[in-house]
């Protein structure tokens, strides 16, 4: 079991192993469009973690300038331990 925690609030949620972190970024008002990695707009910023997510799809790199720190919420899976992100 991971954790995703929002640094600007501090909230926290338990996300299964491999699990998608689109319903809980959702939840705190991170914004969606399109959920398919094409529009950006939910673009998130990686805090610290990344090594705890999905490696990068084909839309993320397509889309993302600087892959040191963002992410598409709509990609992303949490595989283990904590991921804090703001957006």
């Amino acid at each position: 079991m991971g954790k995703l925690i929002f640094e600007d609030s501090g909230e926290e949620f338990e996300i299964s192993d491999g699990g998608r972190i689109e319903e809980a970024c959702e939840e705190v008002g991170v914004p969606f469009a399109c959920t398919e990695g094409v529009c950006g707009t939910c673009v998130i910023e990686v805090k610290e973690g990344m090594e705890n997510l999905s490696p990068f799809t084909q839309e993320e790199e397509d889309f993302l300038g600087e892959m040191e720190e963002e992410r598409l919420a709509c990609q992303c899976k949490l595989m283990k331990n904590k991921v804090k992100i703001t957006f």
